[in-house]
């Protein structure tokens, strides 16, 4: 294979997809890490108790006597977590001078399926960079003509460096609520950077013509969805508090009787988002003719996240509906910014 078969646009294309593809399967790993509780399975960034292969029992973590520790191991002692200063080798008892404390956060519960949950999730993350790197590499091949690419590609890159960075804050801060949210909406901008570099090396679709008034509303229902999960992140937020403190089976009874204007309006608005979805896709296959796949796609997904709601709502919060909810919510925003950049290009062109 020579360079110019290598640096070619199906090869940017194909790694741009991948990307795309496994970001989002990040955010579904997020998603089973917040729904399983297992934020803190691993309580360092970026090893996991000072292992990079984390621990299967509890008994790997606790002091043991005439045996070799290396720098930044990890134990739990007192219920607190101790790492070793340097490379040494036991004696019979614990020696207080052997270790430091553990400073980051007060942590120190290990449970060997919380740690691999969170240690697949990190995994996942590293090939997620290990992609996006690849996908940089093949972006080269536009530095000379179309230099934004190859620019936007490297900010995707870097993009991914700060979601590594920002994980690790999240870690040593205990899972602070206002840093998920955050880490969650990088992913998401992550995402549409990658769609839009797609559709930037990709040819004119022209059975996507359309209006500028059409384009106009397709940008008003992703600022309006921006807007919903936005809301919803509060009210994830509000419920979580609740949860630690009812419990799931009392939270749904407690939300009819004591239901914040927050969660109040993060479920009405479903119904003005449903309503317009459902004039856009009308119009877009009625009157002008657009392919139905993406925009049934659309629908499908605006109907099940609601589904999702409704569950939380009024079913006690079944396990794994608050992870679909927040996963399906992402897809629906990938969903709305590709069939955007479809119509921009089209009325560009």
């Amino acid at each position: 294979m020579n360079t110019k078969t290598f640096f070619s646009d199906r090869n940017y294309r194909v790694a741009l997809r991948w990307s795309i593809a496994i970001i989002y399967l990040i955010i579904i790993a997020g998603a089973v890490v917040r729904m399983t509780g297992s934020g803190m399975g691993c309580p360092d960034w970026p090893k996991c108790f000072g292992y990079y292969i984390p621990p299967t029992e509890t008994s790997e973590l606790e002091f043991s006597p005439d045996t070799p520790y290396k720098k930044g191991m990890v134990i739990i002692h007192d219920e607190e977590l101790r790492v070793a200063k340097k490379d040494f080798f036991t004696t019979t008892s614990y020696q207080e001078a052997d270790w430091n404390a553990y400073t980051k956060h007060d942590y120190a519960v290990f449970n060997v399926y919380h740690t691999w949950t969170e240690y697949v999730n990190r995994l996942i993350g590293a090939l997620g960079g290990l992609v996006v790197l690849i996908m940089c590499v093949f972006s080269l091949k536009y530095w000379k003509k179309r230099k934004k690419i190859t620019i936007l590609s490297i900010v995707a890159l870097l993009a991914m460096l700060i979601q590594a960075v920002i994980g690790k804050i999240v870690v040593d801060t205990n899972l602070s609520p206002a840093l998920i949210t955050i880490h969650m909406i990088v992913a998401l901008l992550i995402v549409g950077l990658l769609i839009y570099l797609l559709h930037e090396v990709q040819p004119v679709d022209n059975r996507y013509e359309a209006q500028s008034s059409f384009y106009n509303l397709a940008v008003i229902l992703i600022v309006l969805t921006l807007i919903q999960v936005a809301l919803g992140t509060q009210v994830r937020q509000y419920l979580d508090h609740q949860i630690d403190e009812l419990g799931y089976p009392f939270l749904s009874i407690w939300l009819e009787e004591n239901a914040p204007l927050v969660f109040l309006v993060h479920r009405s608005f479903s119904i003005l988002l449903l309503g317009l979805h459902g004039w856009f896709v009308y119009k877009a296959i009625k009157f002008l003719g657009h392919p139905r796949r993406y925009y049934g796609w659309l629908m499908a997904l605006l109907l099940l996240t609601i589904f999702t709601g409704v569950l939380m709502n009024y079913v006690d919060f079944p396990f794994g509906s608050q992870a679909a909810h927040l996963v399906l919510a992402s897809i629906i925003l990938g969903v709305q910014f590709y069939l955007m950049m479809r119509l921009r290009k089209a009325i560009s062109s």
